[in-house]
């Protein structure tokens, strides 16, 4: 399933000279309306009767290299698998040369105004199930964890309107978000920050990470994101997060931050953006 080609990065996509982690989950996003369109279960007629359409259960990506301003993008969507009312889909991403930037697997289920997943409607069962391929691609994290004691933090944000989409749910893409905004809270308070480590090289973008949605995220809750680090090296800055809305477990997950140049290669973090975790 083709869903976009040739998507050239403009302005509005960047954080600095890369994509924003966010612009990932918009091009997803896009794909994913093209592929219920081609399997016609279309955003539109699930909007209609009140469902939150292909919402991500389990999201597990991974960043190759990160786009920047004047590369192009193609993302093709391959079903894996199938459920009763889960679809699993793979989201690659490649750029002008098939080289890969982006890896995404994402289990899918469709909301209905109860807050229960809805079943797949035959039709689209039978699309889906026409089209699976047999694979089964490592992404997400894969680094160890640290048996160092290493610092934990946590932030909280109030989901307000525009955190919010039609549903008055928070949007997906937002999370990651508010989990980058606990990390840079963490960093002014260990005495630097994002600003001052940020130059040739991006640190503390996001590379490897897996979350699992467990309970919505409602309009006008009070979101806490829980961060335990568990690992750093070189690399990675690998970080457990929980996030509860109200107290009540909404998202669990692992995220693995890198460090990228301004080409969007993966480099080597510098001592001084490892040294607030060593402290």
């Amino acid at each position: 399933m083709q869903t976009i080609t040739s998507h050239r990065v403009q302005f509005g996509e960047l954080a600095g000279p890369l994509i924003h982690g966010a612009t990932v989950f918009d091009w997803q996003l896009i794909a994913t309306q093209r592929v219920a369109a081609a399997v016609e279960y279309s955003f539109g007629e699930i909007l209609d009767d009140g469902g939150i359409p292909f919402a991500p259960v389990v999201v597990s990506t991974t960043i190759e290299r990160y786009p920047t301003i004047g590369d192009e993008v193609d993302v093709e969507v391959i079903p894996l698998n199938v459920g009763t009312s889960s679809v699993e889909l793979l989201y690659e991403m490649t750029d002008r040369k098939s080289d890969p930037l982006v890896s995404a697997r994402m289990t899918h289920v469709t909301i209905g105004p109860d807050g229960n997943a809805l079943p797949l409607p035959d039709r689209v069962h039978s699309a889906f199930t026409d089209r699976l391929v047999n694979r089964s691609p490592a992404v997400g994290p894969n680094k160890a964890a640290d048996s160092r004691d290493l610092p934990t933090f946590e932030s909280s944000v109030p989901i307000r309107s525009p955190h919010i989409e039609g549903a008055e749910l928070a949007y997906f893409e937002e999370y990651p978000r508010f989990a980058g905004i606990a990390l840079e809270e963490f960093l002014r308070e260990q005495g630097t920050s994002l600003g001052e480590l940020s130059g040739e090289k991006q640190p503390f973008r996001l590379r490897d990470w897996r979350w699992e949605h467990k309970a919505p995220v409602p309009f006008e809750s009070t979101l806490r994101v829980e961060c335990d680090v568990v690992g750093i090296d070189r690399e990675t800055v690998r970080i457990k997060h929980t996030l509860l809305a109200d107290g009540r477990v909404g998202i669990e997950g692992i995220t693995e931050y890198g460090c990228f140049d301004r080409s969007g290669a993966a480099v080597l973090f510098d001592d001084r953006m490892l040294a607030p975790f060593e402290s």
